[in-house]
């Protein structure tokens, strides 16, 4: 059986040079990025975050996705990790606390270069060429807007009212809470929603746990996609002006039209992919990373992710 595992790249300005952090793990002799196995019920970037907390200290949020790595263990198991990029503001940098433990003995923060000398594995330096492409590029310092489609809804020939007042099914509202952690790992800040009743029911956990307000708009509702009253591009063009992380919220129609004005307010992008994050199951996201420092270079990259029930 394989075993997944997650972790991240966590890297931090000092002055305008970039550190990443490694990690020194006596028991392995060895030298690595900080990553460590899924947990039951856990999604990839859940698993990333809680990984880099135990063995660090640093409570992260997830940027660009770096791939993958593959490699058979000592007892001849695969092993699968996935990983991310992790800015780590000032802020973060100053105040977290890290604790030795039965793994991790210490921490170094290490320029691009000396990094990719002192890992152990080739399979790590793989990954920081990866995010060393980014900084050679000049959008390692991302934020992310994330189209996010309602959980599952008690149906139409079910229900005896206006369609905007149709409620989540009990299922539904296990989605819209398990999906919590996964959203939570990206950092955003702000959750814009339709007005109706599913997308506000389906943020409702996310905006409790997050102590974030949810903005409901019209605007990017059904009945306004359906009517010929909605302005999907007014409400992306702002979101990528903001620059900040943000949840969007809305229905199967609307979502591949809110896809593709993000690929348009950030300068355009491969039409196929655009197509893919925008066709989502319920409860299920795509994150798109855009550039802090560039924010006409495109969208960096795109990921989706599905609600994980047992």
């Amino acid at each position: 059986m394989t075993v997944y595992a997650a972790g991240a790249v966590c890297w931090r300005l000092d002055g305008d040079r970039v550190r990443v952090l490694v990690i020194h793990r006596t028991m392995r002799n060895d030298i690595s990025l900080p990553k460590g196995k899924v947990e039951p019920g856990e999604t990839l970037p859940e698993t990333a975050v809680r990984e880099v907390l135990e063995e660090t200290g640093l409570a992260i949020d997830l940027g660009v996705p770096l791939g993958v790595t593959s490699y058979t263990m000592p007892n001849n198991r695969d092993k699968v990790v996935y990983y991310w990029a992790a800015e780590v503001p000032a802020g973060l940098y100053a105040t977290a606390e890290f604790q030795p433990n039965e793994e991790v003995t210490a921490l170094e923060w290490l320029s691009l270069r000396k990094a990719k000398k002192m890992l152990t594995y080739e399979r790590d330096v793989e990954v920081l060429e990866r995010f060393q492409l980014l900084v050679d590029q000049g959008v390692s310092r991302t934020f992310a807007l994330i189209a996010l489609r309602h959980a599952k809804t008690i149906p139409g020939s079910e229900f005896d009212g206006p369609d905007t007042d149709r409620p989540l099914t009990h299922r539904g509202r296990t989605e819209a809470n398990v999906i919590v952690p996964a959203l939570s790992a990206f950092g955003p800040d702000v959750v814009i929603a339709s007005d109706a009743r599913r997308c506000l029911e389906t943020v409702t956990p996310f905006s409790e746990a997050a102590e974030v307000r949810v903005r409901s708009t019209h605007l990017i509702s059904q009945d306004a996609f359906e009517d010929g009253t909605s302005d999907v591009r007014r409400v992306v063009a702002k979101r990528v002006r903001k620059l900040r992380s943000a949840i969007l919220c809305a229905h199967g129609p609307v979502l591949p039209e809110i896809v593709r004005e993000v690929g348009l307010a950030a300068g355009g992008t491969r039409q196929a992919s655009l197509a893919r994050a925008g066709d989502l199951p319920v409860a299920g996201f795509s994150v798109l990373h855009l550039s802090l420092d560039q924010p006409g270079s495109g969208i960096i990259a795109i990921e989706t992710h599905v609600p994980q029930l047992g």
